[in-house]
């Protein structure tokens, strides 16, 4: 059993914040493949599919994003699935728009979700799927937090919409072949500069 979660915080307010790509990439796949989210006995939402004979389960937590690691380690406890197969999907400002990061491992490179995962599971060893929601430029000092917080622009939800499939594939691709494949397939841009 593989486990896909997302991280993001709960609630219309932060809806469509650059902060929950994760949760939005989850909606949506989950809705492409037909399952439906439901309520767990825990702080989460979670779904259940299955591709290729390989079962997964899709995990939203819901206690906020900097506190999502209590959740995510008492679902992956109660359901006997190793952290090795627990892939984490969050946003990272630092990445530009468009650009996908899988590792097998690694720090929490400033992330205050994936921080309180880590201290959670008591390990760096899960794998993750950066999706980058930065602009071109460097954002500097403090200003991260206003723009994490804000909501896509109208035109990058259109880029998202296009960039979807992929963001789907990756996941799936992760679910069915090896991380070293994924990441050989998916650690890149696909937003074609003119």
């Amino acid at each position: 059993m593989k486990l896909i979660a997302a991280l993001g915080n709960p609630g219309p307010k932060y809806e469509l914040n650059r902060h929950n790509i994760g949760f939005i990439v989850l909606d949506l796949l989950s809705d492409n493949l037909g399952i439906n989210f439901k309520a767990g006995k825990g702080d989460w939402y979670y779904a259940q599919g299955k591709i290729d004979n390989q079962d997964f389960m899709l995990l939203k937590p819901t206690t906020f994003m900097n506190n999502s690691g209590h959740a995510v380690k008492e679902f992956a406890d109660s359901h006997n699935i190793k952290y090795s197969d627990l892939l984490l999907v969050y946003d990272d400002f630092q990445l530009p728009l468009g650009t996908i990061r899988v590792r097998r491992m690694g720090s929490d490179g400033g992330h205050n979700g994936i921080k309180n995962i880590i201290y959670h599971l008591n390990t760096i060893e899960f794998p993750r799927m950066r999706i980058g929601i930065g602009p071109d430029e460097i954002i500097k000092g403090e200003d991260y937090v206003d723009y994490v917080l804000t909501n896509f622009t109208d035109e990058e939800i259109e880029t998202i919409k296009q960039l979807l499939p992929h963001y789907f594939n990756c996941i799936i691709s992760y679910l069915t072949k090896d991380i070293v494949q994924v990441m050989n397939e998916y650690n890149r841009s696909f937003i074609v500069k003119e």
